[in-house]
């Protein structure tokens, strides 16, 4: 795992729980599959550009913050 996939996956699972938010519930919101999501938080994938800019208007969080480059969760 890389030190991105790292970062996202533990900042994601973080901020998802945060919000209250299943893995399904956030699955829903963005259109995709919950398997993608655990994907995700285990850090085997990357979301691709549209999916992190979508992640992160739901879960209230800047994309910075997101991949690692900041540690303020709001913008």
């Amino acid at each position: 795992m890389t030190v991105l996939a790292e970062v996202l996956a533990r900042r994601l699972r973080k901020m998802r729980i945060k919000r209250g938010m299943s893995q399904r519930e956030l699955a829903v919101l963005l259109e995709c599959s919950r398997g993608a999501i655990s994907n995700y938080e285990l850090g085997h994938n990357l979301p691709n550009l549209t999916q992190l800019m979508g992640i992160c208007l739901e879960l209230g969080c800047s994309a910075d913050y997101m991949v690692g480059l900041i540690d303020k969760e709001a913008p």
